[in-house]
């Protein structure tokens, strides 16, 4: 599995919604699935599939999966 598709399943899993919905333009509140709840279980999903401890501010700063991947990108997770 790449790790674009293992980012995709962790959006798919935790905001509960179709992979083609989860596109570099997804934002947080952008859909009712993706509220600060599920934000959490989004946040524990990617650091489960990728093996990483996100800090508080790439916490808050994960606003969409453009950003997720350039958050990862600075954990040496490649999406090339």
């Amino acid at each position: 599995m790449t790790n674009t598709e293992k980012l995709t399943q962790a959006f798919c899993e935790a905001l509960m919604i179709d992979a083609s919905a989860v596109t570099n333009e997804l934002s947080y509140q952008g859909i009712a699935e993706w509220d600060s709840i599920s934000h959490m279980v989004l946040i524990s999903e990617i650091e489960g599939a990728f093996e990483v401890s996100l800090e508080t501010d790439d916490v808050i700063d994960l606003s969409s999966v453009a950003k997720a991947k350039e958050i990862l990108s600075k954990h040496g997770v490649d999406f090339n």
